[in-house]
Parts: C-alpha cells; structure tokens; sequence
C-alpha cells in the first residue's frame, strides 16, 4: 500500500480497525474490480491529508472473506467509516474525494 495506506485484513481487523482510538476508514475492494482501481489514487490522497486524525485503509475482500461477510460487502467497492469499534457510515460505490472529504470531516470536528 502506498504512504499512509494500511492494508488491513482479517488477521489485523480488530487491532487496527475496531480497537482504534482514531476514526477509520475501510475501502473494502477486490483487484478485479475497475472502479475500484479508479478509487484507489483518492483513498491514498485522503490517507496522506487526514494522517493523524483518520485512519484510512484498503480491505481485499477476495483475501479476507470474513470480515466481508461480517459487515455484509455485497458490492464493491464499498467505503465503511468505523468509530469507536462501530460502523457509523457506509457508502457503496465510488464517491467523488470531495464527498468523502466532508464526510471524514464530520469525524474529526
């Protein structure tokens, strides 16, 4: 993964995303899926702008099924924001970075 990128999986889910004190973003994708290839350069701008206030990562839902299915990735990509150990935002799709931008800035205010 690229700069500020984590690459979480299910090994690493609870550690990193649902025991972090931080906001935490998941982009849950596949590398067969061209959109979300397409999302792929926004996350990694969103992870270097909100270093240090949001977590941003990617979830390879081919690699780690479980934690797909607990959090019911029917379509991908799809971009769930956790915050203390709760999903509180989802969107499916590819959502432009200045929606995602705004949406990140409602966690850290």
């Amino acid at each position: 993964m690229a700069g500020n990128v984590v690459d979480f999986s299910d090994a690493t889910f609870q550690d990193e995303v649902l025991s972090s004190d931080q906001p935490v973003l998941v982009d849950f994708w596949a590398p067969w899926c061209g959109p979300c290839k397409a999302l792929t350069p926004t996350i990694e701008a969103l992870a270097d702008e909100y270093a240090g206030k949001v977590k941003i990562g990617k979830l390879n839902t081919d690699e780690n099924r479980q934690v797909a299915i607990n959090y019911q990735i029917n379509s991908i990509p799809t971009l769930i924001v956790f915050k203390g150990g709760e999903p509180v935002q989802r969107i499916v799709g590819g959502p432009p970075k200045a929606q995602l931008a705004e949406m990140l800035d409602g966690f850290t205010g």
